[in-house]
């Protein structure tokens, strides 16, 4: 039995940094500030939010840890820790982050479900662990496969957490099988991040890491490895994540008529300044923020408007390489990764500043929040906006 647990209180949590906004305590929610997003490329991991539906796993004895494998394989077995880590290592650098994204502005157009979320839950870090693929074909599924011979078509995830919203149950989440036999994916059972390894409120001792996806999939505390027939049958596949139209609301909503999230689109904010900044007439400025789309697609372009959406500038991107990543064909991108944005530019407010993204297969961010509002707040990835307001101090005038 491993020794890796749930608890059903709160006593046990994990220290974290001060300067976090805590959008709920228990479970702790929290995010930081926008500003330290776009400080480093790779976000340190006490500035990478933390998403949580109960108290923090406990690992009382790492030599005790067993990972299950079953479901319709071949040959299920049990993996150690200290087997996992012997497999080949694969680091991968990505951007995780979660559904409800920016949902606070979506919800100041009509009331959500959802914790309160700015535009900081979301970070980028190098991951480091065995491939999924590896794992998979140690109980007898080849390579891209989409199918078992016995019916097999999804991997689920299951962790060993205490969710209220599974009633007390485990979180737990499932992808196609193709995508985790597909080496190409990235998909990884993670020990590490950012060199060091996984700390408790990041999935300590091993966690999913699924790139290009909501962080929902991502499971961490991983305890089981299924392969199933159907896909995960939970409450965070089945009744949550997923995206309805905007005539949806908690009188009508069907679940099973929307499939779970995966994916998620092209998005972008402005991280400095921020919200409400006041500045003087004439101020030269350089507008920050990061900008990343789901599914391994680039960012192609940021542009940025400082005149309500009238004329546009484009801004600079950049990805400041740090090994290990994984290069596109110009070997110039890290495939999952966000890119960091910057424009100089000159600004007499009040104003608004607004920032739109562009992905490689020409997706566009939407205008308006509006069109799509859903009853969950998920996936608001509309344009960003920021009220710049004038600044009233009067210059101090010297008599000498």
């Amino acid at each position: 039995m491993s020794s890796l647990r749930g608890p059903t209180t709160y006593d046990l949590e994990p220290p974290r940094h001060p300067s976090l906004k805590i959008n709920s305590k228990e479970p702790f929610n929290a995010e930081p500030p926008l500003s330290a997003l776009v400080a480093s490329y790779i976000t340190p991991e006490e500035f990478f939010y933390k998403r949580n539906h109960g108290p923090i796993p406990v690992l009382e004895n790492p030599d005790t840890f067993l990972l299950e494998i079953g479901g319709l394989v071949p040959h299920s077995q049990y993996l150690s820790l200290e087997f996992i880590r012997k497999l080949h290592k694969h680091s991968v650098t990505a951007t995780l982050q979660c559904a409800g994204n920016r949902r606070t502005a979506m919800s100041e157009k009509r009331a959500v479900k959802g914790v309160g979320w700015g535009a900081a839950a979301i970070g980028n870090a190098i991951w480091s662990g065995a491939r999924l693929s590896d794992v998979l074909e140690l109980v007898g599924i080849p390579q891209n496969t989409a199918a078992t011979l016995n019916g097999g078509k999804h991997v689920e995830f299951v962790s060993v957490d205490v969710c209220k919203e599974e009633k007390g149950g485990p979180y737990k989440a499932s992808i196609p099988l193709m995508q985790a036999t597909n080496r190409e994916a990235d998909v990884l059972l993670a020990y590490e991040m950012n060199g060091k390894e996984l700390n408790r409120d990041h999935g300590f001792p091993l966690r999913v890491v699924v790139p290009g996806v909501i962080g929902a999939r991502s499971v961490k505390w991983l305890r089981a490895i299924y392969v199933l027939a159907e896909e995960c049958q939970g409450f965070f596949m089945q009744r949550d994540y997923k995206m309805f139209p905007p005539s949806v609301d908690w009188d009508n909503v069907d679940w099973p008529t929307r499939r779970p999230l995966m994916d998620f689109p092209v998005q972008c904010t402005i991280c400095s300044p921020e919200e409400g900044t006041s500045l003087k007439p004439r101020s030269k400025v350089t507008v920050r923020g990061y900008a990343v789309s789901g599914g391994g697609r680039g960012i192609e372009r940021v542009d940025v408007s400082i005149d309500g959406g009238h004329t546009w500038l484009e801004a600079n991107r950049s990805q400041l390489q740090q090994r290990p990543y994984i290069s596109d064909d110009d070997g110039k991108r890290d495939k999952w990764a966000w890119v960091l944005w910057d424009l100089s530019v000159e600004l007499s407010p009040p104003m608004d500043i607004i920032v739109k993204a562009i992905d490689s297969s020409a997706n566009v961010q939407p205008e308006n929040v509006e069109t799509i509002w859903n009853l969950r707040g998920v996936l608001n990835n509309s344009w960003h906006r920021i009220h710049i307001e004038a600044s009233h101090r009067k210059e101090i005038q010297s008599n000498l």
